[in-house]
This record gives structure tokens, sequence and C-alpha cells, in this order.
């Protein structure tokens, strides 16, 4: 004799099915803040594709839709992170997060309360190590960022790109 007979089977299925849906017909969702666990060498950074494995140069950024449900992204290197975010629909955001891993001990800061440190080995080779105190020449997130830019511009440029080359009409660096 079977060990569930038909309707059993079928209640306990349709039971399954409305607590699996019932989260989003409720609203529930994630709508945690902060940083999340990262599954170290299993997660792929959302703009470059490499794995996070660098523990003291990863960031995530938590973006929320309209009904305050969060999701978050990982990143490897704070660079990534920052031109990811440019690039979204909303980047400015206000309940937009980022955070940064402190380039010495892999604890999470607010990154845009962090204070950067040039001359880092960073995954992506942009070169920052945050920190949650301030110290010489550290710079703040703005200059950080610009900084950032800096060394994508310069990493892009058509002398280093052939792809970006030929797509701004300077063909004669790609022969």
């Amino acid at each position: 004799m079977p060990m569930f007979d038909r309707p059993s089977l079928s209640a306990l299925l349709t039971l399954l099915i409305i607590l699996g849906v019932q989260p989003g017909l409720t609203g529930c969702g994630d709508k945690g803040t902060g940083p999340t666990a990262v599954k170290w060498d299993r997660i792929a950074c959302e703009r470059c594709r490499m794995v996070l494995s660098a523990r003291n140069y990863a960031a995530q950024v938590r973006l929320f839709d309209a009904k305050g449900v969060s999701t978050p992204h990982y990143f490897d290197d704070i660079g990534c992170a920052v031109i990811w975010l440019d690039n979204q629909p909303s980047p400015q955001d206000p309940r937009t997060e980022i955070w940064v891993n402190d380039w010495r001990n892999g604890t999470w800061l607010d990154a845009r309360r962090a204070y950067y440190l040039k001359g880092k080995e960073t995954p992506m080779q942009y070169g920052l190590g945050a920190q949650a105190e301030f110290a010489p020449g550290a710079l703040d997130f703005a200059a950080a960022k610009s900084h950032i830019l800096a060394v994508e511009a310069r990493y892009n440029a058509p002398v280093f790109n052939p792809q970006a080359a030929s797509e701004h009409g300077h063909s004669h660096l790609t022969q």
C-alpha cells in the first residue's frame, strides 16, 4: 500500500505551492539593509564576472525597488561597484547602499563614509584600499570615485583597448 494516497499528496503539493507563493503575495521579500554574507570563491562580480576571492577589497551594492525590496549585488573591487552603479537606471537613489571591505581586516564599511588609500594591489587594479579612519593622503568617497573613473578612462583608452579604438574611429591603432 502506498505511503500517501493521492488526495493527501495533492493537498501537500497545494500547501507547498501556497507557502512558496505567499511571500510574493504579501509583499514580503528582502527589505534588509547592510552587507550580506558572501560566498567567497563561488560568486562572480556583477561587472567583470571575476570570482570574488580577495576578502579585503570586495564591495556590495544594495539596490531598492519601488516597493522597498532590496537586491544585493557583489563586486570584486570597489572600482567595479562604482562603475556598475553609474550605469544603473537610478545611480543616485538615496536608498542605495554601498559597502566595501576594510583592506586590513575584511570588515564591511559604509563605502560613502570610508577613506581610501591609493597604491593597493586590488583585483581589478583600481588600487584603492578602504578603511574607517582618515589617514594622510586618504581619499574620501567622491575623490575615490574620481580616481576610479580616471583609471577606467586610462585603461579603456583606444591605445589599450583595440575594440574601443575601432568604436572611436581610431582604426589605425588596431592594424
